[in-house]
């Protein structure tokens, strides 16, 4: 537009064209940044869905996987809250600033090496629609807010395209209730939000002892394409 800037690189551009779309950004801090749109070349190839995982997000832990592990909760917000706090009522804008851009810092640090971490391990991933939007007006908004699941499914899902991963967004209604073991919706399950506190039950049908969280996790992997058939790499990911 006829001005010019100077810049310092981040990082060495690819030589690929550079296209339309290059924009500024300001973030919290009050920092200045120049986003370069280039061409790229094409996604990875997609691998053989042999090795799948259900994840089901959650507040207590983060993440629960349909292997059986389970990825602790950062908290970042509530580890920065008395601190945030002060200098609100301190009036320290600046500060409190810093400290905004320091939780989105370490929350989207965490979700860019957990995300690549998965997409390398596993070829399908199959992961739970939770609506974090709706819950982020309940009662539970700081933690659901603090907890950035929309953000981390968005990283899932352009990072398997990159690694050649398989990934969808399951529908989710019903993972906790149902027996993963024998697929049955029996009386002995936990009963929606009342029954939240209920973090182990046994089927009542087939005797089999659960974790709420994994049984979520593997009905998750269940519903997927890698249980039915497969669909295509991009699989929930709508603008791809």
């Amino acid at each position: 537009m006829g001005n010019t800037f100077r810049v310092f690189h981040s990082r060495t551009l690819p030589e690929e064209k550079i296209k339309d779309g290059s924009n500024f950004s300001r973030d919290s801090r009050g920092n200045w940044f120049l986003n370069i749109v280039i061409d790229v070349a094409c996604a990875a190839e997609a691998r053989q869905p042999v090795k799948g995982v259900g994840i089901d997000l959650g507040l207590k832990d983060f993440a629960a996987l349909s292997i059986g592990k389970k990825i602790g909760a950062q908290r970042i917000y509530r580890d920065a809250e008395a601190a945030l706090a002060v200098a609100q009522r301190a009036g320290k804008k600046k500060r409190v600033k810093a400290i905004h851009a320091q939780m989105a810092n370490r929350r989207s640090d965490f979700h860019h090496k957990l995300s690549t971490r998965l997409v390398k391990e596993f070829d399908y991933i199959a992961v739970g629609n939770v609506n974090a939007a709706g819950l982020a007006r309940t009662s539970m908004a700081k933690s659901v807010l603090d907890a950035g699941w929309s953000f981390f499914r968005t990283q899932l899902a352009y990072k398997a395209v990159k690694h050649g991963a398989w990934f969808e967004e399951v529908n989710e209604a019903f993972s906790s209730q149902v027996c993963s073991d024998c697929g049955a919706l029996p009386d002995s399950r936990p009963k929606g939000i009342a029954d939240l506190g209920i973090r182990n039950w046994m089927c009542s049908d087939c005797g089999c002892v659960h974790d709420r969280d994994v049984n979520a996790a593997k009905n998750i992997l269940n519903k997927s394409g890698f249980r039915a058939g497969h669909g295509t790499p991009v699989v929930g990911i709508p603008a791809l």
